[in-house]
């Protein structure tokens, strides 16, 4: 009786072992646009507020947080800008995304430059 105790117990902890690296194998890390608008505020805002200035290219934004909700940009003398609008709060609830419920993004040259608010008007400013 205990030999089939044991090799009941053999065999559930190899069929866990089994479930476990099929889980971790296939598992896939969430993406920001497969994520609801609720969860996708809350993971922008927690990325965003990890930004550093002067360190981060408009490719490595993409990859993290999916396409902008808007998007500006222009060329002043030979430097780049271009702003894009990522949605961290809700404040209409109408369907549309506007710029008051976005955290701005403001980029030189394809790097940060400036979050926020004041880094939109200083876009505008250029």
């Amino acid at each position: 009786m205990n030999k089939t105790i044991a090799f009941r117990i053999l065999i559930a902890v190899v069929l866990y072992g089994i479930f476990a690296a099929a889980v971790l194998h296939f598992h896939e890390d969430d993406k920001p646009q497969d994520m609801g608008w609720e969860d996708r505020e809350g993971y922008n805002r927690q990325y965003i507020a990890k930004l550093t200035l002067n360190g981060m290219s408009v490719d490595k934004i993409l990859a993290e947080l999916g396409s902008p909700d808007l998007t500006e940009a222009k060329k002043v003398t030979v430097n780049n800008y271009q702003v894009m609008f990522y949605r961290t709060q809700h404040r209409h609830s109408d369907g549309i995304t506007t710029q008051d419920e976005c955290t701005a993004l403001l980029f030189k040259d394809g790097i940060l430059v400036g979050i926020g608010e004041t880094a939109y008007l200083d876009y505008k400013e250029l």
